[in-house]
């Protein structure tokens, strides 16, 4: 294997471990019981069956396999492109997608826990959402600005 494959699966193994791992042990203090309540923003136990907002709650068992098929297609592009630049925001992305799917096998769906609710009540969210989000911005942005990514 050229040492440019090996080093584009280890940045994005431990970016989804570092991920995966703190958004685990986040969910767990609050599985275990811990609540706390502020006037813009709450931090309580949800199970969402869906994904964001609680969309396609109805394909209940079936949205974890599916999202399993999804995720692996990432996996299997990204290693097909052999593009550095892609290796950490994917980890990070991967990261959260299989903590999230993880909830989905042991608890009765993703564990959320963040709730704004200052102005304007927004959706229960949690630590590997955020994740998902920041890795969707930066790899927008190394799409639509090609001269980042020199790799």
């Amino acid at each position: 294997m050229p040492n440019h494959f090996v080093r584009l699966v280890a940045i994005m193994l431990f970016a989804l471990a570092g991920v995966f791992i703190i958004d685990q042990n986040i969910k767990s203090l609050f599985v275990d019981g811990f609540r706390y309540y502020t006037e813009c923003i709450d931090f309580i136990l949800v199970y969402n069956k869906g994904v964001a907002f609680s969309m396609f709650s109805w394909l209940a068992e079936y949205l974890k396999y599916l999202q399993l098929l999804l995720v692996a297609g990432v996996l299997v592009y990204t290693l097909w492109l052999k593009k550095i630049c892609f290796a950490f925001p994917v980890g990070i992305l991967l990261g959260g997608a299989f903590s999230n799917i993880y909830d989905r096998f042991i608890h009765e769906g993703v564990v959320d826990m963040v709730y704004w609710h200052c102005g304007f009540d927004f959706a229960v969210f949690n630590f590997a959402d955020v994740m998902i989000d920041f890795a969707v911005v930066w790899l927008l942005i190394l799409n639509f600005k090609p001269h980042l990514c020199k790799n």
